[in-house]
């Protein structure tokens, strides 16, 4: 039929995408070939990764937004019904919760290694929550321990919670940790209230508030970086 395209079974091997990563690797597959492979098969008219290609560019190629999208975001594309799209989410969602690993056995060395660490839990929230980490006196995570889930402008914290289970858990430090959907860095004025209540309650519980993040998806403020622990 004129002008009608190859469906994928019709490309040279070396061109298809599960071929193709089987005999050069991960790697060297585009990332439309990897969405193209978790799509499965095209429609009459595209093949699957021509459809892979159709996200991407909707989102300029930007593989984090589309790991924002949700089923039905996705089944507004036509050629992706409700079985692909739960598989691209299913996969990306994988691998935001990927967890990198931590030098110095999961020891806590700077601001940084929070952000790394927090990485797999609040990349693409659309919500915002409140996490602590909960260390021993070298420094190394005890646990990490999410504390409170709310809207897109905020959630609401205790700290009561918080050092209930610092105490459970024998925590010398903890390390206070927030999403901001948004992708503000900057502490609102409730962020900085916040921060001078846990840090005052440590002291008294002997249990000291090493930092508090405001986490984004683009990076990340850290109270103890810029000498705000203090009132």
């Amino acid at each position: 039929m004129p002008g009608r395209k190859l469906n994928i079974k019709q490309w040279a091997a070396a061109d298809r995408p599960r071929e193709k990563l089987l005999e050069k690797g991960k790697s060297a597959l585009s990332d439309a070939e990897l969405l193209g492979i978790l799509i499965g098969s095209g429609t009459r008219e595209y093949t699957a990764v021509d459809l892979a290609r159709m996200i991407l560019e909707r989102y300029n190629n930007d593989l984090n937004e589309v790991a924002r999208l949700s089923v039905a975001e996705l089944m507004h594309f036509k050629g992706i019904g409700q079985a692909r799209a739960i598989n691209i989410v299913a996969a990306l969602e994988l691998g935001r919760r990927r967890k990198p690993a931590i030098a110095n056995d999961n020891r806590i060395s700077s601001s940084a290694d929070v952000y790394q660490l927090m990485a797999p839990l609040l990349t693409d929230l659309q919500h915002e929550e409140f996490w602590v980490l909960l260390l021993n006196r070298a420094n190394k995570v005890i646990k990490r321990q999410p504390i409170s889930q709310g809207g897109v402008a905020g959630t609401v914290v205790d700290p009561k919670i918080v050092f209930n289970m610092a105490l459970q858990h024998l925590a010398s430090q903890v390390i206070l940790v927030h999403n901001h959907p948004s992708g503000n860095l900057r502490p609102s004025a409730a962020d900085k209230k916040l921060t001078h209540q846990m840090v005052a309650a440590g002291k008294l519980l002997e249990i000291a508030v090493l930092d508090h993040i405001i986490f984004t998806n683009n990076g990340y403020f850290s109270f103890a970086d810029e000498n705000l622990l203090s009132s």
